[in-house]
Protein backbone atom coordinates (compact mmCIF):
# COMPACT_ATOMS: atom_id res chain seq x y z
CA UNK A 1 0.00 0.00 0.00
CA UNK A 2 1.05 3.43 -0.83
CA UNK A 3 2.23 4.95 2.04
CA UNK A 4 0.23 8.04 1.34
CA UNK A 5 -2.53 8.48 3.81
CA UNK A 6 -4.98 11.53 3.11
CA UNK A 7 -6.10 13.53 6.03
CA UNK A 8 -8.20 12.34 8.27
CA UNK A 9 -7.83 8.72 7.14
CA UNK A 10 -6.28 5.68 9.05
CA UNK A 11 -3.98 2.24 7.59
CA UNK A 12 -5.89 -0.55 9.77
CA UNK A 13 -5.08 -4.22 9.49
CA UNK A 14 -8.23 -6.73 8.91
CA UNK A 15 -7.21 -8.42 12.28
CA UNK A 16 -8.08 -4.71 14.29
CA UNK A 17 -11.04 -4.00 12.34
CA UNK A 18 -13.05 -7.19 11.66
CA UNK A 19 -13.02 -10.72 12.90
CA UNK A 20 -12.99 -13.73 10.26
CA UNK A 21 -15.35 -16.59 10.54
CA UNK A 22 -14.44 -19.14 8.10
CA UNK A 23 -16.50 -21.98 6.49
CA UNK A 24 -16.36 -25.70 6.36
CA UNK A 25 -17.67 -28.91 3.91
CA UNK A 26 -19.94 -31.50 5.21
CA UNK A 27 -18.35 -35.15 5.25
CA UNK A 28 -19.43 -35.70 1.23
CA UNK A 29 -19.77 -39.54 2.20
CA UNK A 30 -22.72 -39.00 4.38
CA UNK A 31 -25.77 -38.51 1.97
CA UNK A 32 -27.86 -37.46 4.91
CA UNK A 33 -25.62 -34.01 5.35
CA UNK A 34 -26.68 -33.18 2.08
CA UNK A 35 -30.16 -31.32 0.71
CA UNK A 36 -30.55 -32.40 -3.05
CA UNK A 37 -34.03 -31.10 -2.44
CA UNK A 38 -33.16 -27.51 -0.76
CA UNK A 39 -35.98 -27.88 1.61
CA UNK A 40 -33.29 -27.40 4.53
CA UNK A 41 -33.48 -23.50 4.23
CA UNK A 42 -29.47 -24.10 4.92
CA UNK A 43 -27.92 -22.42 1.43
CA UNK A 44 -24.15 -23.34 1.03
CA UNK A 45 -21.59 -21.07 -0.77
CA UNK A 46 -18.74 -22.51 -2.44
CA UNK A 47 -16.56 -20.37 -4.74
CA UNK A 48 -18.79 -20.97 -7.93
CA UNK A 49 -21.96 -19.11 -6.31
CA UNK A 50 -19.58 -16.01 -5.77
CA UNK A 51 -20.70 -14.68 -9.29
CA UNK A 52 -23.61 -12.30 -8.15
CA UNK A 53 -23.19 -9.73 -5.78
CA UNK A 54 -25.90 -10.46 -4.02
CA UNK A 55 -26.35 -14.02 -2.99
CA UNK A 56 -29.50 -15.34 -2.17
CA UNK A 57 -29.19 -18.76 -3.37
CA UNK A 58 -26.61 -21.63 -3.92
CA UNK A 59 -25.84 -24.72 -5.92
CA UNK A 60 -25.94 -26.46 -3.08
CA UNK A 61 -27.66 -26.81 0.46
CA UNK A 62 -27.04 -28.78 3.27
CA UNK A 63 -29.61 -30.19 5.86
CA UNK A 64 -29.81 -29.57 9.77
CA UNK A 65 -27.92 -32.27 10.51
CA UNK A 66 -25.02 -31.35 8.20
CA UNK A 67 -24.93 -28.05 9.94
CA UNK A 68 -24.66 -29.97 13.37
CA UNK A 69 -22.10 -32.43 12.30
CA UNK A 70 -19.34 -30.28 10.65
CA UNK A 71 -17.23 -26.92 11.05
CA UNK A 72 -19.66 -24.72 8.71
CA UNK A 73 -20.76 -21.29 10.61
CA UNK A 74 -23.69 -19.39 10.39
CA UNK A 75 -23.11 -16.19 8.35
CA UNK A 76 -25.83 -13.32 9.03
CA UNK A 77 -27.16 -11.81 6.02
CA UNK A 78 -25.27 -8.61 4.86
CA UNK A 79 -22.12 -10.33 5.58
CA UNK A 80 -19.27 -9.47 3.30
CA UNK A 81 -18.12 -12.69 1.95
CA UNK A 82 -14.79 -13.27 -0.05
CA UNK A 83 -12.67 -16.58 -1.76
CA UNK A 84 -9.37 -16.80 -0.25
CA UNK A 85 -8.18 -20.13 -1.78
CA UNK A 86 -7.96 -21.06 -5.78
CA UNK A 87 -10.05 -18.07 -7.34
CA UNK A 88 -8.57 -15.55 -4.58
CA UNK A 89 -10.77 -11.81 -4.03
CA UNK A 90 -13.97 -12.55 -5.62
CA UNK A 91 -16.72 -10.80 -3.47
CA UNK A 92 -20.36 -10.66 -2.54
CA UNK A 93 -22.41 -9.76 0.38
CA UNK A 94 -25.12 -12.71 1.75
CA UNK A 95 -28.20 -11.24 0.47
CA UNK A 96 -29.72 -14.39 3.51
CA UNK A 97 -28.80 -16.19 6.54
CA UNK A 98 -26.40 -19.17 5.23
CA UNK A 99 -23.29 -21.21 5.65
CA UNK A 100 -20.08 -21.31 3.56
CA UNK A 101 -17.44 -23.89 2.71
CA UNK A 102 -13.65 -23.45 3.94
CA UNK A 103 -12.63 -21.51 0.83
CA UNK A 104 -14.49 -18.39 1.63
CA UNK A 105 -14.43 -16.44 4.77
CA UNK A 106 -16.96 -13.81 6.36
CA UNK A 107 -15.83 -10.29 7.86
CA UNK A 108 -17.37 -9.24 10.89
CA UNK A 109 -16.98 -5.59 11.88
CA UNK A 110 -16.02 -5.51 15.21
CA UNK A 111 -17.20 -2.12 15.82
CA UNK A 112 -19.96 0.13 14.06
CA UNK A 113 -17.58 3.19 13.88
CA UNK A 114 -14.79 2.21 12.27
CA UNK A 115 -15.43 0.36 9.32
CA UNK A 116 -18.99 0.18 6.63
CA UNK A 117 -19.69 -3.32 5.08
CA UNK A 118 -20.15 -1.54 2.01
CA UNK A 119 -17.30 0.38 1.84
CA UNK A 120 -15.31 -3.02 3.20
CA UNK A 121 -17.09 -4.60 -0.31
CA UNK A 122 -15.50 -2.47 -2.44
CA UNK A 123 -11.87 -2.13 -0.55
CA UNK A 124 -11.64 -5.74 -0.78
CA UNK A 125 -11.55 -5.36 -4.79
CA UNK A 126 -8.89 -3.02 -4.45
CA UNK A 127 -6.71 -3.09 -1.52
CA UNK A 128 -3.68 -5.18 -2.08
CA UNK A 129 -4.92 -8.38 -0.84
CA UNK A 130 -1.75 -10.61 -1.66
CA UNK A 131 0.56 -7.99 -0.21
CA UNK A 132 2.29 -10.32 2.28
CA UNK A 133 1.95 -13.53 0.45
CA UNK A 134 5.30 -15.04 -0.07
CA UNK A 135 6.18 -15.07 -4.05
CA UNK A 136 6.14 -18.70 -4.26
CA UNK A 137 2.71 -18.61 -3.66
CA UNK A 138 1.22 -15.30 -4.66
CA UNK A 139 -2.38 -15.52 -6.26
CA UNK A 140 -2.39 -19.07 -5.12
CA UNK A 141 -3.79 -19.44 -1.68
CA UNK A 142 -4.37 -17.09 1.07
CA UNK A 143 -5.14 -18.04 5.42
CA UNK A 144 -6.90 -16.96 8.13
CA UNK A 145 -3.26 -15.53 9.21
CA UNK A 146 -2.35 -13.37 5.72
CA UNK A 147 -6.01 -12.23 5.88
CA UNK A 148 -5.38 -10.62 8.95
CA UNK A 149 -2.72 -8.92 7.72
CA UNK A 150 -4.12 -7.16 4.69
CA UNK A 151 -3.85 -3.56 5.08
CA UNK A 152 -7.15 -1.00 4.75
CA UNK A 153 -7.22 2.69 4.14
CA UNK A 154 -9.96 3.76 5.95
CA UNK A 155 -11.80 7.41 5.96
CA UNK A 156 -13.98 8.71 8.44
CA UNK A 157 -17.56 6.74 7.91
CA UNK A 158 -19.26 9.48 6.34
CA UNK A 159 -16.61 9.34 3.84
CA UNK A 160 -16.79 5.94 3.18
CA UNK A 161 -20.59 5.88 2.83
CA UNK A 162 -20.44 9.02 -0.27
CA UNK A 163 -17.55 6.23 -1.96
CA UNK A 164 -19.40 3.17 -1.44
CA UNK A 165 -22.68 5.19 -2.87
CA UNK A 166 -21.08 6.25 -5.90
CA UNK A 167 -18.95 3.11 -6.33
CA UNK A 168 -22.19 0.65 -5.96
CA UNK A 169 -24.45 3.10 -8.54
CA UNK A 170 -21.86 2.23 -11.13
CA UNK A 171 -22.17 -1.77 -9.76
CA UNK A 172 -25.85 -1.46 -10.11
CA UNK A 173 -25.54 -0.11 -13.80
CA UNK A 174 -23.65 -2.82 -14.74
CA UNK A 175 -25.47 -5.14 -13.40
CA UNK A 176 -28.64 -3.57 -15.19
CA UNK A 177 -26.59 -3.83 -18.46
CA UNK A 178 -25.45 -7.58 -18.12
CA UNK A 179 -28.99 -8.91 -17.32
CA UNK A 180 -29.67 -7.12 -20.84
CA UNK A 181 -27.14 -9.34 -22.35
CA UNK A 182 -28.72 -12.41 -21.21
CA UNK A 183 -32.14 -11.48 -22.06
CA UNK A 184 -31.07 -10.92 -25.66
CA UNK A 185 -28.78 -14.50 -25.15
CA UNK A 186 -32.28 -16.11 -23.73
CA UNK A 187 -34.19 -14.37 -27.01
CA UNK A 188 -31.05 -15.31 -29.41
CA UNK A 189 -31.21 -19.21 -27.78
CA UNK A 190 -35.03 -19.46 -28.61
CA UNK A 191 -35.06 -17.63 -31.91
CA UNK A 192 -32.27 -19.95 -33.10
CA UNK A 193 -34.47 -22.77 -32.09
CA UNK A 194 -37.52 -21.40 -33.91
CA UNK A 195 -35.73 -20.30 -37.35
CA UNK A 196 -33.20 -23.31 -37.94
CA UNK A 197 -36.44 -26.11 -37.26
CA UNK A 198 -39.42 -24.12 -38.45
CA UNK A 199 -37.50 -20.98 -41.37
CA UNK A 200 -38.92 -18.03 -42.11
CA UNK A 201 -40.78 -18.91 -45.58
CA UNK A 202 -40.48 -16.88 -48.41
CA UNK A 203 -41.96 -13.52 -49.25
CA UNK A 204 -43.17 -13.05 -45.98
CA UNK A 205 -45.49 -16.12 -45.78
CA UNK A 206 -44.25 -18.66 -42.80
CA UNK A 207 -44.24 -22.31 -43.62
CA UNK A 208 -46.88 -24.47 -43.63
CA UNK A 209 -46.33 -27.94 -44.78
CA UNK A 210 -43.41 -30.15 -42.18
CA UNK A 211 -42.44 -33.27 -42.30
CA UNK A 212 -40.55 -36.11 -40.19
CA UNK A 213 -36.88 -36.42 -41.04
CA UNK A 214 -33.33 -37.17 -38.97
CA UNK A 215 -32.93 -34.20 -36.95
CA UNK A 216 -36.78 -33.46 -36.13
CA UNK A 217 -40.20 -32.16 -37.89
CA UNK A 218 -38.97 -29.59 -40.71
CA UNK A 219 -40.36 -27.52 -43.52
CA UNK A 220 -41.38 -29.97 -46.38
CA UNK A 221 -39.53 -27.78 -48.81
CA UNK A 222 -36.10 -28.34 -46.69
CA UNK A 223 -33.49 -30.78 -47.63
CA UNK A 224 -31.68 -33.32 -45.03
CA UNK A 225 -28.17 -33.29 -45.62
CA UNK A 226 -24.89 -33.89 -44.37
CA UNK A 227 -21.72 -31.62 -43.95
CA UNK A 228 -20.26 -33.89 -47.05
CA UNK A 229 -23.38 -32.67 -48.97
CA UNK A 230 -22.31 -28.57 -48.62
CA UNK A 231 -18.20 -29.01 -47.74
CA UNK A 232 -15.94 -29.31 -50.22
CA UNK A 233 -13.07 -30.93 -47.81
CA UNK A 234 -11.87 -30.54 -44.41
CA UNK A 235 -8.13 -29.72 -43.19
CA UNK A 236 -6.25 -29.74 -40.23
CA UNK A 237 -3.98 -26.91 -39.30
CA UNK A 238 -0.25 -28.06 -39.80
CA UNK A 239 1.70 -29.04 -36.61
CA UNK A 240 4.51 -26.47 -35.80
CA UNK A 241 6.56 -25.93 -32.29
CA UNK A 242 5.41 -23.45 -29.79
CA UNK A 243 9.08 -21.94 -30.25
CA UNK A 244 7.76 -20.77 -34.28
CA UNK A 245 5.66 -18.41 -32.20
CA UNK A 246 7.12 -14.83 -32.70
CA UNK A 247 5.76 -11.06 -33.15
CA UNK A 248 7.14 -10.69 -36.51
CA UNK A 249 6.20 -13.97 -37.53
CA UNK A 250 4.68 -14.43 -41.31
CA UNK A 251 1.07 -16.23 -39.93
CA UNK A 252 -1.51 -15.68 -37.71
CA UNK A 253 -2.88 -19.39 -36.27
CA UNK A 254 -6.40 -19.64 -35.02
CA UNK A 255 -6.35 -21.60 -31.59
CA UNK A 256 -9.60 -23.18 -29.50
CA UNK A 257 -8.96 -20.16 -26.76
CA UNK A 258 -9.49 -17.99 -29.84
CA UNK A 259 -12.90 -18.79 -30.85
CA UNK A 260 -15.68 -16.49 -28.55
CA UNK A 261 -19.13 -18.92 -27.44
CA UNK A 262 -21.06 -17.05 -29.95
CA UNK A 263 -19.37 -18.16 -32.58
CA UNK A 264 -17.07 -15.42 -33.55
CA UNK A 265 -12.35 -15.37 -34.09
CA UNK A 266 -10.71 -12.53 -31.53
CA UNK A 267 -8.88 -11.28 -33.97
CA UNK A 268 -6.80 -9.44 -31.73
CA UNK A 269 -5.64 -11.86 -29.80
CA UNK A 270 -4.68 -14.44 -32.42
CA UNK A 271 -0.81 -15.17 -31.58
CA UNK A 272 1.38 -14.87 -34.66
CA UNK A 273 3.76 -17.50 -36.03
CA UNK A 274 6.87 -17.92 -38.42
CA UNK A 275 6.34 -20.92 -40.37
CA UNK A 276 7.57 -22.32 -43.77
CA UNK A 277 5.47 -19.71 -46.63
CA UNK A 278 4.88 -23.17 -48.24
CA UNK A 279 2.95 -24.82 -45.68
CA UNK A 280 1.11 -21.29 -44.82
CA UNK A 281 -0.18 -20.90 -48.69
CA UNK A 282 -1.17 -24.71 -48.43
CA UNK A 283 -3.07 -24.27 -45.26
CA UNK A 284 -3.74 -20.68 -45.68
CA UNK A 285 -7.60 -19.85 -44.43
CA UNK A 286 -10.39 -17.75 -47.06
CA UNK A 287 -13.19 -15.94 -46.57
CA UNK A 288 -15.52 -17.88 -45.47
CA UNK A 289 -13.95 -20.67 -44.37
CA UNK A 290 -15.65 -22.82 -41.03
CA UNK A 291 -12.89 -23.38 -38.49
CA UNK A 292 -13.81 -26.30 -36.04
CA UNK A 293 -12.09 -27.22 -32.97
CA UNK A 294 -10.81 -30.69 -32.34
CA UNK A 295 -9.71 -31.10 -29.06
CA UNK A 296 -10.78 -29.95 -25.76
CA UNK A 297 -13.85 -27.49 -27.06
CA UNK A 298 -14.67 -30.20 -29.30
CA UNK A 299 -17.34 -28.48 -32.15
CA UNK A 300 -16.58 -24.59 -31.04
CA UNK A 301 -17.14 -22.94 -34.68
CA UNK A 302 -16.97 -20.00 -36.00
CA UNK A 303 -16.57 -18.42 -39.30
CA UNK A 304 -13.18 -16.85 -40.93
CA UNK A 305 -13.67 -13.36 -42.38
CA UNK A 306 -10.24 -12.10 -44.89
CA UNK A 307 -7.77 -10.18 -42.69
CA UNK A 308 -4.22 -8.26 -44.24
CA UNK A 309 -2.25 -11.18 -43.16
CA UNK A 310 -2.35 -14.82 -43.75
CA UNK A 311 -4.51 -17.21 -41.18
CA UNK A 312 -4.32 -20.86 -40.42
CA UNK A 313 -6.23 -23.00 -38.28
CA UNK A 314 -4.27 -24.58 -35.52
CA UNK A 315 -3.16 -28.34 -35.61
CA UNK A 316 -6.56 -29.11 -33.26
CA UNK A 317 -8.85 -28.06 -35.22
CA UNK A 318 -9.93 -27.94 -38.93
CA UNK A 319 -11.25 -25.77 -42.18
CA UNK A 320 -14.20 -26.88 -43.81
CA UNK A 321 -14.29 -25.49 -47.32
CA UNK A 322 -18.12 -24.75 -47.99
CA UNK A 323 -19.71 -24.77 -51.54
CA UNK A 324 -22.43 -22.68 -53.21
CA UNK A 325 -25.08 -24.54 -51.31
CA UNK A 326 -24.31 -23.05 -47.72
CA UNK A 327 -24.25 -19.92 -45.77
CA UNK A 328 -21.11 -20.21 -43.33
CA UNK A 329 -23.00 -18.47 -40.91
CA UNK A 330 -26.28 -20.51 -41.24
CA UNK A 331 -23.78 -23.61 -40.20
CA UNK A 332 -22.20 -21.35 -37.81
CA UNK A 333 -25.48 -21.41 -35.59
CA UNK A 334 -26.50 -24.81 -36.34
CA UNK A 335 -23.19 -25.81 -34.38
CA UNK A 336 -24.58 -23.79 -31.49
CA UNK A 337 -27.91 -25.66 -31.41
CA UNK A 338 -28.91 -28.99 -29.13
CA UNK A 339 -29.18 -30.81 -32.47
CA UNK A 340 -25.52 -29.99 -33.49
CA UNK A 341 -24.05 -30.78 -30.16
CA UNK A 342 -25.49 -34.14 -29.56
CA UNK A 343 -23.88 -35.14 -32.79
CA UNK A 344 -20.77 -33.68 -31.68
CA UNK A 345 -20.61 -35.40 -28.12
CA UNK A 346 -21.28 -38.52 -29.89
CA UNK A 347 -18.49 -38.65 -32.50
CA UNK A 348 -15.99 -37.47 -29.54
CA UNK A 349 -13.09 -40.08 -28.64
CA UNK A 350 -12.65 -40.42 -25.26
CA UNK A 351 -9.22 -40.42 -23.90
CA UNK A 352 -6.69 -38.01 -21.72
CA UNK A 353 -7.61 -35.40 -24.38
CA UNK A 354 -10.92 -35.09 -26.33
CA UNK A 355 -10.65 -35.84 -29.90
CA UNK A 356 -12.90 -35.16 -32.96
CA UNK A 357 -11.63 -36.79 -35.94
CA UNK A 358 -12.77 -34.33 -39.15
CA UNK A 359 -13.98 -37.76 -41.16
CA UNK A 360 -16.79 -38.07 -38.70
CA UNK A 361 -17.23 -34.15 -39.03
CA UNK A 362 -18.32 -34.79 -42.28
CA UNK A 363 -20.82 -37.37 -41.13
CA UNK A 364 -23.33 -34.35 -39.38
CA UNK A 365 -26.80 -34.39 -40.63
CA UNK A 366 -28.71 -31.15 -40.45
CA UNK A 367 -31.91 -29.59 -42.21
CA UNK A 368 -31.15 -27.36 -45.06
CA UNK A 369 -32.96 -24.40 -46.60
CA UNK A 370 -32.58 -22.91 -49.45
CA UNK A 371 -30.03 -20.70 -49.73
CA UNK A 372 -31.77 -17.28 -49.45
CA UNK A 373 -33.69 -18.51 -46.21
CA UNK A 374 -30.14 -19.71 -45.30
CA UNK A 375 -28.36 -15.59 -45.44
CA UNK A 376 -32.00 -14.42 -44.29
CA UNK A 377 -31.82 -16.86 -41.06
CA UNK A 378 -28.49 -15.58 -40.68
CA UNK A 379 -29.07 -12.03 -40.76
CA UNK A 380 -31.29 -12.10 -38.06
CA UNK A 381 -29.41 -13.91 -35.84
CA UNK A 382 -26.32 -12.00 -36.49
CA UNK A 383 -28.03 -8.40 -35.83
CA UNK A 384 -28.86 -10.18 -32.32
CA UNK A 385 -24.95 -11.04 -32.08
CA UNK A 386 -24.86 -7.32 -32.73
CA UNK A 387 -26.65 -5.91 -29.91
CA UNK A 388 -25.50 -8.27 -27.77
CA UNK A 389 -21.91 -7.20 -28.87
CA UNK A 390 -22.76 -3.14 -28.50
CA UNK A 391 -24.38 -4.09 -25.40
CA UNK A 392 -20.80 -6.12 -23.61
CA UNK A 393 -18.64 -2.81 -24.99
CA UNK A 394 -20.82 -0.95 -22.31
CA UNK A 395 -20.09 -3.00 -20.21
CA UNK A 396 -16.56 -3.33 -20.52
CA UNK A 397 -17.05 0.85 -20.53
CA UNK A 398 -18.54 1.10 -17.32
CA UNK A 399 -16.05 -1.75 -15.83
CA UNK A 400 -13.39 0.08 -16.51
CA UNK A 401 -14.92 3.46 -15.23
CA UNK A 402 -15.06 1.78 -12.09
CA UNK A 403 -11.44 0.65 -11.88
CA UNK A 404 -10.69 4.23 -12.74
CA UNK A 405 -13.33 5.59 -9.83
CA UNK A 406 -11.99 2.85 -7.25
CA UNK A 407 -8.33 4.06 -8.02
CA UNK A 408 -9.35 7.63 -6.77
CA UNK A 409 -11.66 7.14 -4.18
CA UNK A 410 -10.48 4.02 -2.28
CA UNK A 411 -6.89 6.17 -2.33
CA UNK A 412 -7.87 9.39 -1.25
CA UNK A 413 -6.46 11.05 -4.24
CA UNK A 414 -10.13 12.29 -5.40
CA UNK A 415 -11.95 13.54 -1.88
CA UNK A 416 -15.39 12.82 -2.08
CA UNK A 417 -17.84 16.05 -0.66
CA UNK A 418 -19.61 14.39 2.46
CA UNK A 419 -22.31 17.30 2.34
CA UNK A 420 -23.82 15.89 -0.07
CA UNK A 421 -24.39 12.62 2.07
CA UNK A 422 -28.13 13.14 3.10
CA UNK A 423 -28.92 13.91 6.73
CA UNK A 424 -30.86 10.07 6.76
CA UNK A 425 -27.64 8.45 5.44
CA UNK A 426 -25.59 10.28 8.08
CA UNK A 427 -27.50 9.03 10.81
CA UNK A 428 -27.45 5.64 9.45
CA UNK A 429 -23.68 5.83 9.33
CA UNK A 430 -23.67 7.42 13.41
CA UNK A 431 -26.06 4.18 13.90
Amino acid sequence: MSDFVPEGWKIKTISEVCDIAIGGTPSRSVPEYWDSTKTSDNPWVSIRDLSQPLIFDTSEYITDAGVKRSNVKLVKKGTVLMSFKLSVGRVAFAGRDLYTNEAICAFLPKTDDALLNQYLYQGLQQWNLLENIDQAVKGVTLNKEKINKIEALLPPLPEQQKIASILSSVDEVIEKTCAQINKLKDLKTGMMQELLTKGIGSGGVPHTEFKDSPVGRIPAEWETVQFKDVFSDYKYGPRFSSNDYSQSGNVKTIRGTDLSSDGEVSYSQVPTASIDPKVVENHRLKDGDLIMITTAECGSSAVFREQQIPYIASAYAIKLSPTNKVSPEFIKYFMQTSIAISQIESFIRKGTVANLPGSDVMNIVLALPTLAEQNKIASILLALDARVSNVSHKVSYLTSLKKALMQDLLTGKVRVNVANVSAEQQEAVAG
